[in-house]
C-alpha cells in the first residue's frame, strides 16, 4: 500500500471518481429539473474551485511548490490566507467539485464516491504529507497542525 503514498496526483485521483460516478447505476430517484442541479452544482464548484485557488495563489505567494507528489520540495510553511482555516484547502476545492458533480448527477450511488476521495486522500497523500512537513518543520508545523483543522 505505500506504493500509492504521494504517486497519484490528488486531481487525477477526483478525476477517476468522477468518471466512475458518472456510470454509478441509477435507483430510480425522483427527476430534480436539470435548473436546478445545475444551479445548486455551481455553486458548490464556485466556492471549491476559489478555496483551491486560494490555496495555490498563498503557495505560490510563499514561493514554495504546489506539487503533491513532491512534498518534499517544501520550502516554506504556509500558515496564512485560506491555511487559516483548512491544512488542505486544494483538497477541500477538489472535494467539492466532485460533491458538485453528484448534486449535478443528483445519483445517491455516485454520492457515495465522495467519502472514498476523502479515505484515499486522508491516506495516501496527506498522511505521508504530514509526515514530510513534519520532517522538514518540526515544532512549528505541529502547532500549526493543532490549530488547524485538516479539512475544515
Amino acid at each position: 500500500m505505500y506504493r500509492l503514498e504521494l504517486k497519484v496526483p490528488p486531481p487525477v485521483v477526483a478525476l477517476c471518481l468522477a468518471f466512475l460516478m458518472w456510470f454509478a447505476p441509477s435507483l430510480g430517484q425522483p427527476e430534480v429539473p436539470l435548473q436546478v442541479r445545475v444551479g445548486m452544482a455551481l455553486v458548490l464548484v464556485l466556492i471549491g474551485q476559489s478555496i483551491s485557488i486560494a490555496g495555490m495563489v498563498a503557495f505560490r505567494r510563499a514561493r514554495t511548490t504546489i506539487n503533491p507528489i513532491k512534498a518534499s520540495a517544501a520550502s516554506s510553511l504556509v500558515t496564512t490566507g485560506v491555511y487559516r482555516f483548512t491544512r488542505n484547502p486544494m483538497y477541500l476545492g477538489l472535494l467539492l467539485t466532485l460533491l458538485a458533480w453528484a448534486v449535478f448527477l443528483f445519483n445517491p450511488v455516485a454520492l457515495l464516491f465522495v467519502p472514498i476521495f476523502v479515505l484515499y486522500i486522508n491516506r495516501f497523500q496527506i498522511k505521508p504529507e504530514e509526515q514530510v512537513l513534519s520532517s522538514l518543520f518540526g515544532a512549528e508545523y505541529m502547532a500549526y497542525k493543532g490549530q488547524v483543522r485538516r479539512w475544515l
